[in-house]
């Protein structure tokens, strides 16, 4: 039952912090409390999952396919991990101060349903639930964008929902054709069945279907435009919420489906990915480079960036969808970590935009030196893990001959390493504005151990995975492998080979 433990537990927190007395501190208490016991849960089923394999729960001991069933391989376990550690990292920043009106409404349940969609989505065995994970967290993200209700925010949150529900008429409308087709939904059944049931023609138009949803759920070219329409709108925490997590679970959705469905790397739709990954990769960096305001600077990188985390499928190889797995990972923290930096700036000079930061080396050293690791981490300076996780994936390129994608990479390379040059050369090192200076009638507030912790906590994990660099490039191709050849997958949920401890 541990494998029910992600989805459970939140579920419990959000229930319980709704019957709780709105006692604030009580309720950011519960909440972080809540988060770390998802945490734990996860890290207890990526060690199962390490050492005995694929992990299966039939719910309710209804066999697949004819019930629910909950799946961790090891990419499952590694994503569920990491939405683990984002969802620790933005309840700790409750503990230095939460908007009273937002608490009330709310906004410590709404992250925990957040975080069981994302949990319900990684772990799900079959295609329908997938959807209903997909709008859990379309619900309680929509929600969360909105509840300080200004104009922009509520601009941003109806722009949002309103793509991702048109995401999610494409994948149900794919949903319903694959089952009119297969008549299964679950994912291992369907990727038994379905060699023998497609046709050519729905095969194709199933794939488009599919790439279209996953495309918009994950910020692909030209799908993107509702994210950075949207990420900057909210406070730091919840857009290090969205941002950490969101995309990642369309990138997840589009590994899963095609490799169990569309088996064919030959196939035009990899053709179509690897366009699209190219694509996303320099208009999100052209984009980030216009940009004046530290979080739209961000949402712009989180958009090119997804084209490396989505290469990896196209070119259709254990190194290559290795590589991207752990760039998902590294940028799963680091691009949560700076949405939370720029909760840092807002609290500081009450402001984002870097033409009106500046000498935050100075007058916050410490916060400096800690958003020095995610901003290099992110343009992928050596050693850090971005250029690791950058270079397992141009290395991949470079073996299958994409000598073009690997230089359009390299160019993407570049342009980040000049948008987060020009971040930090813009908020920590010119001078600060007038009147930040003393005497200018400034006077910041102080940021104390309970707003810095989170940061530091993710910091500390991104140096952790560039010295585990090697382990976890292995960890991950053997993720790639298993989703590439999914036949132990597909043993694991209908009955050989399923761990005793799980059936």
């Amino acid at each position: 039952m541990f494998l029910a433990l992600p989805i459970v537990v939140p579920l419990g927190t959000a229930i319980a912090l709704h019957l709780l007395p709105q006692r604030s501190r009580l309720l950011r208490v519960v909440a972080f409390l809540g988060a770390v016991l998802s945490l734990a849960a996860a890290v207890t089923i990526l060690v199962r999952t390490l050492s005995a394999g694929i992990q299966v729960l039939h719910v309710g001991s209804w066999p697949a396919p004819f019930g629910i069933t909950l799946v961790a391989d090891l990419v499952s376990a590694l994503l569920v991990v990491m939405a683990g550690v984002v969802g620790v990292a933005v309840t700790g920043t409750s503990f230095a101060g939460v908007d009273p009106r937002r608490e009330g409404l709310g906004y410590h349940s709404l992250i925990h349903v957040l975080l069981m969609g994302v949990s319900g989505a990684f772990l799900t065995g079959d295609i329908f639930n997938l959807y209903v994970w997909f709008e859990v967290m379309l619900i309680a993200s929509f929600v969360l964008m909105s509840l300080h209700r200004t104009r922009a925010q509520l601009h941003a949150a109806f722009t949002y929902v309103g793509l991702n529900l048109l995401a999610s008429a494409f994948l149900l409308t794919a949903i319903g054709l694959l089952y009119g087709q297969a008549g299964t939904l679950n994912f291992a059944d369907l990727a038994r069945a379905w060699p023998a049931r497609r046709t050519p023609g729905l095969d194709a138009a199933l794939s488009m279907l599919f790439l279209t949803a996953f495309g918009i759920k994950a910020g692909l070219f030209p799908l993107f435009f509702w994210l950075p329409a949207s990420y900057h709108t909210p406070p730091a925490a919840v857009g290090a919420l969205l941002a950490g997590l969101l995309t990642k679970v369309g990138v997840y959705a589009m590994i899963r489906v095609f490799t169990l469905l569309f088996p064919d790397p030959s196939a035009s739709v990899y053709t179509a990915i690897l366009v699209m990954s190219a694509l996303t990769m320099v208009v999100g960096l052209i984009g980030a480079m216009a940009q004046h305001d530290l979080r739209r600077v961000l949402s712009f990188n989180l958009v090119g960036h997804i084209g490396f985390t989505t290469v990896g499928l196209a070119l259709w190889t254990p190194a290559a969808l290795g590589g991207s797995i752990l760039y998902v990972l590294h940028h799963m923290l680091v691009i949560s970590t700076l949405f939370l930096v720029s909760g840092l700036f807002l609290r500081q000079r009450r402001t984002t935009d870097l033409r009106a930061l500046g000498g935050m080396y100075r007058s916050q050293p410490v916060v400096a030196c800690l958003a020095l690791v995610p901003l290099f981490a992110l343009a992928g300076t050596p050693p850090l893990s971005g250029f690791i996780a950058k270079l397992a994936v141009v290395g991949a390129m470079i073996e299958s001959r994409h000598y073009l994608l690997a230089a359009i990479s390299l160019g993407v390379s570049l342009l980040t390493v000049l948008s987060m040059a020009r971040v930090w050369e813009e908020a920590f090192w010119k001078p600060a504005p007038a009147a930040d200076h003393p005497g200018g009638g400034s006077h910041p507030p102080r940021l104390g151990a309970a707003i810095l912790a989170p940061v530091a906590f993710l910091v500390s994990l991104t140096v952790g995975l560039t010295l585990a660099a090697d382990p976890a490039y292995r960890v991950a191709t053997k993720a790639a492998e298993q989703l590439l050849d999914p036949a132990g997958y597909v043993r694991a949920v209908l009955g050989e080979g399923v761990p005793r401890a799980a059936r």
